[in-house]
């Protein structure tokens, strides 16, 4: 049977997702979380288990693509404003964990017999956690835009910088010393030369560009995923790493109009080539290794599940943020890295460190990995039964979460109404519902009418109302009205009707407001009431009626 498998990569992989999708049903029934599943299979598929994959490049270019989508996705969510207002946060929060970390693990370290050394290595490899599994969770948790998620995620991106400085510095080590320019002086040029480029690409060309690919959807589609792909190959090359490459992207494109769309779109594709990132970190766990270092590696593990999170908590407390904040946002630290293999991997090509090391970090990375996520997963739980516990690292007056709430940029405005398709009547509506002072919006999915209602200062979105996901990322669920004007058919009226997928899609995301919709055919009135549109509005109907009343008024001048 394995000779089969082995005999094709298509093969390989046919067997890989038929295990993905058979563990995932044994998780989804045992209320399991994906990840865990997923890497349980990397592991039953590599090694030391079933041995299923011989072709590890293929696995491995997929993982590297959802690298690059994934962290392509974050860079679209974040504000740049708030990036400003959190940067001080992230960057106390990342160095000042990464600092703690470092000393207390080599303490710990010491104490359990190793030289200076690996002690050394191993407490730098605990510092480093894990990018693409917390912006995962936290994704699919639709907590990338909290409070804590943006911290998180700041705090990790210093992680990633301190990760690039550290192994540059041993690639040095084993550099000759007669290089013309420095690694660490070359890699901080081509830094600042790639964040310039970007900087200018968002500013003059992301737009006009993006303007002209919205016409063809697909092609938009094309264009983000080849963005991603080509500055994480970029960072890969300069010596940054694919991570701030693909984050560079989505930072590129996070001012245009059209990032609600390419995140729906993308999502579902993220999903699955995650896949392949989480069972390739399951294929390289060299089994064999771990055996002889389980009581060290359970210390360990237990500082970086409990010691880790402690530290946020007492950092981001004393900078004045409230301890559920703190509690959340150091949660997701409670993991170590892929990275930390590879850093241990290096030192061990140095001739630093021996295997037992590799064996060593691995198991504290299977182990912290598998619990982090269920940590992570119910982390709202977790912090009611800690919460009391929690209190003396928390301020009296938490200033700077108390400033960050009463600023009202950081929050999604809420609107009286939004309205779907802009086609005639879709704007005369808009028009007449902005001229009675209402507050509004407008979705449409032609990228000239949402410029043009962007000139005008109205909140506009670039979209396609079938697409249920889009939801997601538009802040429209506040809403008091939402209005479609999307014309239907009335001999084809069934799920793939935009109306009624937006129902539906309403419906799904618990969507508290009013729904209406228009409808040119009387037949449809009954079925979209059934589906649960509040009112349905019949536009030739009220036209003509309109011009009757106006006909009749003994004033009316002719």
């Amino acid at each position: 049977m394995l000779e089969l498998i082995h005999s094709h990569p298509f093969y390989e992989l046919t067997t890989l997702l038929v295990m993905a999708a058979l563990i995932g049903l044994v998780c989804l029934l045992l209320r399991q979380p994906m990840i865990v599943g997923f890497i349980a299979v990397g592991i039953l598929a590599g090694p030391g288990v079933f041995d299923v994959v011989q072709n590890q490049q293929s696995i491995q270019l997929l993982a590297e693509l959802a690298i690059a989508v994934l962290l392509f996705l974050v860079g679209l969510k974040l504000d740049i404003k708030l990036f400003k207002t959190l940067g001080t946060v992230s960057l106390a929060t990342g160095l000042g964990q990464v600092i703690f970390t470092s000393v207390i693990g080599m303490a710990i370290c010491l104490a359990l017999g190793m030289d200076w050394v690996t002690s050394a290595y191993v407490a730098v490899a605990l510092t480093f956690s894990s990018t693409i599994i917390i912006v995962k969770l936290l994704s699919d948790k639709k907590e990338v835009d909290s409070l804590h998620g943006q911290i998180a995620i700041g705090f990790l991106i210093v992680q990633d910088l301190v990760v690039v400085f550290a192994m540059i510095s041993l690639s040095a080590m084993g550099q000759s010393a007669t290089e013309d320019l420095h690694p660490l002086l070359r890699v901080a040029v081509s830094g600042i030369g790639l964040v310039l480029a970007v900087l200018l690409f968002s500013r003059y060309l992301a737009k006009p560009i993006l303007h002209q690919v919205a016409k063809v959807p697909e092609l938009l589609l094309v264009f983000s995923i080849g963005l991603a792909a080509l500055l994480a190959s970029l960072g890969d090359t300069l010596g940054l790493s694919k991570e701030l490459g693909g984050l560079l992207a989505g930072i590129a494109l996070a001012s245009t109009p059209y990032r609600e769309s390419i995140i729906s779109r993308l999502s579902s594709l993220r999903d699955f080539l995650l896949l392949f990132f989480f069972m390739a970190l399951g294929t390289q766990l060299d089994l064999s290794l771990l055996g002889e270092q389980m009581g060290a590696a359970l210390v360990l593990s237990l500082f970086v599940l409990v010691g880790n999170p402690l530290i946020v908590v007492i950092i981001m407390g004393y900078m004045g943020f409230r301890r559920r904040t703190g509690f959340l946002a150091g949660l997701t630290v409670a993991q170590i890295s892929e990275f930390s293999l590879i850093f241990v991997a290096m030192g061990i090509s140095l001739g630093h460190l021996n295997q037992s090391t590799l064996g060593l970090v691995t198991l504290v990375g299977l182990i912290t990995i598998a619990l982090s996520v269920y940590m992570i997963t119910y982390s709202h739980s977790l912090y009611d039964k800690l919460a009391a516990l929690l209190k003396p690292f928390e301020r009296q007056h938490p200033f700077r979460e108390e400033a960050y709430e009463a600023d009202p940029v950081h929050y999604n405005r809420h609107y009286d109404v939004v309205v779907y398709g802009l086609g005639r009547f879709g704007s005369e509506l808009a028009e007449s519902l902005l001229n009675t002072g209402l507050t509004i919006a407008v979705v449409d999915f032609n990228p000239d009418i949402i410029q043009r209602w962007r000139n005008r200062q109205v909140d506009a979105f670039y979209g396609d109302a079938t697409d249920p996901a889009l939801l997601d990322y538009l802040p429209v669920l506040g809403a008091r009205w939402i209005i479609s004007t999307l014309p239907g058919s009335a001999h084809q009226l069934g799920h793939n009707d935009p109306r009624i997928a937006l129902i539906q899609a309403l419906k799904h995301h618990q969507y508290s407001g009013k729904i209406a919709v228009t409808s040119y055919h009387s037949t449809e009135k009954d079925k979209l009431w059934a589906e649960g549109a509040d009112e349905v509005v019949m536009p030739f109907s009220v036209g003509a009626e309109h011009i009757a009343n106006w006909l009749k008024q003994p004033n009316r001048k002719d």
